[in-house]
């Protein structure tokens, strides 16, 4: 039984890496401005950005595997 989905694993591969790039990006900002601003970030603010830039590098690396290599073959 196969369905045809008619994905383009291309495109969500490139939109995943530049999310996962957008959220990276957004994490280092907030840690650079919120320092250069409040001086020291709260705990709760210091974890949210590094969180963000985890979960940015994860999906940065993850998406172009997923949607670039293992999806494909899978059809």
């Amino acid at each position: 039984m196969s369905q045809n989905l008619n994905a383009d694993y291309a495109t969500l591969a490139k939109r995943g890496f530049m999310l996962g790039a957008g959220l990276f990006l957004l994490g280092i900002a907030g840690e650079v401005a919120g320092s250069a601003v409040l001086g020291t970030l709260p705990a709760w603010g210091d974890t949210l950005l590094v969180d963000i830039e985890m979960l940015g590098i994860l999906l940065g690396l993850l998406s172009p595997l997923v949607f670039g290599v293992v999806m494909p073959l899978t059809e």
